[in-house]
């Protein structure tokens, strides 16, 4: 449910109607007015992404995966209007077929193809193409964090990041925090989630934002999400700047990152298990600076969520192991 700015309700407003849709049956609704668009939106929606690039893509060799998905058909035509050449993949949706084996939870196809063809850059969307993600010349693939990086130190330097901060989830890497720092950007954490990142970046009058899964919002542009946008601020760096993406995103070097679940049946304030508190407290000494943990429940599942980023993977999947079995102590497992 969007506002009529654009923006996703609130939680609490989403509770409250919750509650009014599941209150004792007061009668009909009476819906005062409905607007129905009869122009071409796809014609709007193309003119409007294509005055957004901060350049022409003249010349630049592009691979697309659209994950048989909603931008399928829009994403082709747009990167050749700006003068890119254009490779399709995973652009014939039949229905079925949306996100099977392809875009950005499946990036292997789109990578192996940049590397074969020697395009520049290659983009994988998800089926609602609200997020992407991309692959440099050399086929690596580079996730939400690595475009976060890219973006705001390209508006960095053309002095366009005023204030020079961005808003990430508590699950991004730690490497992009040093890295944004080295370039004198603060990065400001929110919870998990595209609707906190926005809400955290309009409460602080802030531009950028984003997720590790390529979900990132510029508020200028737009009011969420939207993968298109995002693919073409790539791209577009990648022609300003004449270096290639690779390069781009060297500054950022990710921290070994691991993430481990548990099941469980309740959901106990996880501060309050003092065996816990004991493990995390440990786990945290022997990181120090170089290191983050991050614990908490899924907010959709029964499950317990550790996530842990440090100098060296054996050790920090070692101490992600400790915590979930100093939580199944005092937390009951589920069986499902």
């Amino acid at each position: 449910l969007l506002d009529a700015d654009g923006f996703k309700w609130p939680l609490s407003s989403e509770r409250q109607l919750e509650q009014e849709l599941t209150a004792p049956d007061q009668g009909p609704a009476i819906v005062e007015t409905a607007l129905r668009v009869e122009d071409s939106l796809r014609g709007r929606y193309l003119d409007h992404l294509a005055l957004s690039a901060s350049s022409s893509l003249e010349g630049l060799s592009v691979v697309l995966d659209t994950a048989n998905g909603a931008a399928s058909g829009l994403a082709g035509d747009l990167f050749e209007r700006l003068g890119a050449r254009v490779h399709r993949i995973a652009d014939r949706p039949d229905g079925r077929n949306i996100n099977d084996g392809r875009g950005s939870t499946h990036p292997e196809a789109m990578a192996r193809k940049t590397a074969e063809l020697g395009a520049d850059v290659g983009f994988a969307f998800d089926g609602d193409a609200d997020r992407s993600i991309f692959a440099d010349e050399h086929g690596q693939v580079h996730d939400g964090d690595a475009i976060l990086y890219l973006w705001a130190t390209t508006l960095r330097a053309r002095g366009a990041l005023e204030p020079a901060v961005v808003v990430a989830t508590s699950m991004s890497n730690l490497g992009l925090e040093r890295a944004l720092a080295t370039e004198g950007i603060q990065l400001v954490r929110c919870d998990v989630g595209d609707r906190a990142v926005v809400e955290t970046m309009r409460e602080r009058g802030l531009l950028l934002g984003g997720e590790q899964s390529g979900h990132i919002v510029h508020l200028r542009q737009s009011s969420t999400g939207d993968g298109l946008l995002t693919a073409l601020a790539v791209a577009c760096a990648a022609m300003e700047s004449g270096r290639p993406l690779s390069e781009l995103v060297s500054g950022f070097r990710r921290f070994p990152q691991t993430l481990k679940n548990a099941r469980v049946r309740g959901k106990p304030e996880l501060s309050t298990l003092a065996g816990v508190s004991r493990a995390v407290a440990s786990a945290e000494g022997r990181l120090g600076d170089d290191g983050r943990i991050v614990l908490r429940y899924s907010g959709t599942e029964p499950l317990v969520r550790v996530m842990i980023e440090g100098p060296e993977q054996e050790m920090i999947d070692a101490m992600a192991d400790e915590i979930l079995d100093s939580v199944l102590k005092e937390v009951p497992a589920s069986d499902g």
